[in-house]
């Protein structure tokens, strides 16, 4: 395998690689903010979206890596879907053993502020990201800004139940969210299989 290289920038280039940066500094707060407070508070919801936060890193770091170095796209799409899949698995899991009682959620405001904040700033990411797609024709970037958005409505359903435990004591809320967010991992995991295949078929 040969090492990566780094490859001329052109306009383009540096925004997209400048936008990317800012993400990988953001999600990497994101996902150690929001799985040290489910560490804590025993919250699948935050586990459920502080994993998929750190899948959105990976994501990021192949873009960026993408416009900055010759990488393979199709082998990190596929390593992402495969965790994907995982902690959808291990949402649920844990979701299960917070309703019968093995471990009840306990209340987060730390993790109430970080998702707020994420629910605010990810649609306003993802913007900027499709805007950046269309100019640069780039598959990659748009299925990274089609992931950030996505980020921002498991940020909202997570916040919900947080949010009702928070306020009403209704500690159910948090798993019950936490399974809301399972479709949402899950159709990623899907999404990131299908950028692969179509990834080999180009290559071929």
């Amino acid at each position: 395998m040969t090492s990566a290289t780094a490859v001329p920038l052109t306009d383009i280039s540096r925004r997209v690689v400048r936008l990317q940066f800012i993400t990988l500094i953001w999600m990497s707060v994101e996902a150690a903010v929001s799985l040290e407070a489910a560490w804590h508070a025993h919250s699948p919801a935050l586990f459920g979206f502080g994993g998929d936060s750190l899948i959105e890193l990976v994501s990021a770091t192949v873009v960026f890596w993408r416009f900055r170095f010759h990488f393979d796209e199709g082998r990190a799409a596929r390593i992402a879907g495969a965790l994907l899949f995982a902690l959808a698995g291990v949402v649920v899991l844990t979701s299960v053993l917070n309703f019968i009682g093995y471990r009840e959620a306990q209340q987060s405001l730390i993790g109430i502020s970080i998702l707020l904040a994420a629910a605010i700033a990810m649609p306003l990411l993802a913007n900027e990201k499709r805007k950046l797609a269309v100019v640069a024709s780039s598959a990659a970037l748009k299925a990274d800004a089609a992931e950030s958005a996505l980020c921002g409505y498991m940020a909202w359903i997570a916040l919900v139940g947080l949010a009702v435990n928070v306020f009403w004591g209704k500690s159910w809320a948090d798993p019950v969210a936490a399974l809301g967010l399972t479709p949402l991992i899950l159709r990623e995991g899907w999404d990131a299989v299908r950028a692969q295949q179509v990834c080999c078929h180009c290559s071929d």
